[in-house]
């Protein structure tokens, strides 16, 4: 590439000639072009001093570039002190300085064209005179030109609300605030412990219109001391239902229901399908890898929370924005989770024993961040999706930072397009399921069960074997050892139905699927997804704790009213007051 600079020249004969100047151009690499454009965006202050970039997968796919040529021009921003690589982390913007202004500058200058801040948050604002302020871009959490602002519902309507009758007047005042998104929501809620209990609160006294709680514990007395809803008078009841029937009581104007059951098995993915956000209250990782998981088959987000004694952290995971919870786990982690592989029945019945120490400070405070983050989810706010905020209680101190995705996670998959059937787990089979999915995807197709369907147990030294056909999660570790010799038994199971079963004519209920759920099936070169919308009344319908026809309490006195004397029919009974009393309505 070439420049062509034209001068005027004058001889000495006073002629006038031009005189043509043509100096090469230096070729600018796609990698330069790249680091000019992140360099442009530091200047610009879309991503401040101490925040950190975007992951590489997100780059590679925000600037349409290869991996290979995102590194170089992360390199050449590194060699220039515009951003620094924490191991493990992630890259990191340093402050701009007089060591670094120049060279970011100088970076800039070799965009091709001019560029938008990276991300679509950017809003334009005016002040009262009609003048233009500079921009500020949403996420940020300090630009050159000013600090960061908070959305603004488009065109909301000025409202002086009625304090003494509206009980949420007051959040109406807020900028940002959509009431009619928030009472329009769904949340589903798992886990009704110290957590749980902290989480359904707050989302009641914000009027989030529709909450879904599910445990499977009940409550004892050592709840009592960390969990805001439960009452001594409770002791025994299921904590779903106790938590759900109270925030009925903060505020009658929600839509609750419970299930008592186990997240990993009883709940249908047509739920989650179904929910804005899902948050996660446990305290145990197969049941936040199950949330995780289904969370990413329906494409919604989950907020997760963890605490013990006075140390707490709260994530939020957004399928296909960064890390997902299966990301984050070490290779500990996932050998001590692949035990329900290698002996599942033992496995599952230890995971679910965990008890971990807690204060109602640290849950109070997790709780709250969680409802606030699934807040912002509802209002679709920014969230620091695939980030961990960790909290110290000890030290006050509360730090973010970033984990970094799997390209190999299982958990990064979200189902396609789900055919709706008019089918219930309770009455539909097999073989009816079968029979559809065959007839759409041929006679090679199969169905994928979620979890392990135990076929029989075997004993080696007996030479017995015993048909059990139940889901994994219904089979004790005990009912694994032989009633004849004592001896642990082979566990045979199948992941699979295939068509060969002599047992088709069971119904998905008796074989573990629960109501609502939307089911997998293959033929080796794609998938179908089938759901139970036939459960969907009787499954999802928000109207636990509904307040009925009010009992008439008035004494039967003033229920009474004497008639006039009737002279009473031929076939009555000579009773003096027939004809004479009514109820009154």
């Amino acid at each position: 590439m070439m420049l062509v600079y034209w001068s005027d020249i004058h001889t000495s004969k006073g002629e006038f000639k031009m005189s043509v100047k043509i100096n090469p151009v230096p070729k600018i690499t796609l990698s330069d072009q790249v680091a000019g454009n992140l360099a442009a965006s530091i200047i610009r202050g879309d991503f401040p001093p101490e925040s950190q970039l975007p992951s590489e997968r997100d780059l590679v796919a925000q600037l349409d570039i290869s991996r290979s040529t995102l590194r170089e021009a992360l390199k050449v921003l590194a060699e220039s002190k515009l951003i620094e690589a924490r191991p493990g982390v992630g890259w990191f913007v340093c402050r701009l300085d007089d060591k670094n202004i120049g060279k970011a500058h100088a970076l800039s200058g070799k965009q091709r064209v001019p560029t938008e801040p990276l991300g679509s948050a950017g809003v334009n604002l005016t002040d009262g005179d009609g003048q233009e302020k500079p921009r500020v871009t949403l996420g940020s959490t300090e630009t050159p030109t000013g600090p960061r602002r908070l959305p603004v519902a488009k065109e909301k309507p000025l409202k002086i609300p009625n304090l003494k009758k509206d009980r949420f007047g007051t959040f109406d005042f807020i900028s940002w605030w959509e009431r009619e998104k928030v009472e329009a929501a769904k949340v589903l809620v798992v886990g009704a412990g110290a957590l749980g209990n902290e989480v359904v609160k707050n989302l009641a006294l914000m009027g989030v219109g529709h909450i879904f709680v599910i445990d499977f514990d009940t409550i004892e007395a050592a709840n009592l001391s960390r969990s805001i809803l439960f009452r001594e008078t409770d002791n025994n009841r299921q904590k779903a239902e106790v938590v759900a029937a109270r925030a009925k009581e903060i505020n009658p104007n929600v839509h609750v229901q419970y299930l008592h059951g186990d997240v990993t098995t009883d709940l249908g993915l047509g739920i989650f399908r179904r929910m804005d956000v899902i948050i996660g209250c446990l305290d145990n990782r197969e049941a936040r890898l199950a949330i995780n998981r289904f969370s990413y088959w329906m494409g919604k987000p989950w907020v997760d929370g963890a605490i013990q004694e006075l140390l707490g952290l709260v994530r939020v995971f957004v399928p296909g924005e960064g890390a997902c919870y299966e990301c984050t786990l070490t290779e500990q982690a996932r050998r001590d989770l692949a035990l329900r592989y290698s002996c599942p029945l033992l496995a599952r019945q230890n995971i679910l024993l965990g008890k971990v120490p807690t204060t109602p400070t640290i849950a109070s405070i997790i709780g709250s961040m969680q409802s606030q983050e699934a807040l912002k989810l509802i209002h679709d706010m920014n969230v620091e999706a695939g980030k961990v905020t960790h909290f110290n209680g000890l030290t006050n101190h509360m730090h973010t930072t970033a984990y970094v995705p799997r390209e190999d996670c299982e958990s990064h998959w979200v189902y396609g397009d789900i055919t709706e059937l008019p089918l219930r787990a309770e009455t539909a089979t097999l073989e009816d399921l079968l029979g559809i999915a065959k007839s759409d995807l041929g006679p090679e197709a199969v169905i994928e069960l979620d979890q392990e369907l135990v076929l029989d147990l075997e004993c080696l030294h007996c030479n017995t074997k015993e048909a059990i056909l139940q889901p994994m999660s219904e089979v004790s570790f005990e009912a694994a050892h032989c009633p004849n010799c004592g001896m642990m038994r082979e566990v045979n199971m199948t992941h699979f139905i295939t068509g060969d079963e002599p047992f088709l004519h069971r119904t998905l209920a008796s074989i573990g699927i629960p109501p609502l759920h939307v089911l997998r099936v293959n033929n080796i070169e794609e998938y179908r997804f089938y759901e139970l919308t036939g459960d969907l009344a009787e499954t999802l319908h928000f109207s636990d704790f509904e307040s009925k026809q009010p009992e008439d309490t008035r004494p039967l006195k003033d229920r009474i009213k004497i008639m006039d004397a009737a002279p009473a029919a031929a076939d009555e009974s000579n009773n003096p007051t027939t004809g004479k009393i009514k109820l009154l309505d």
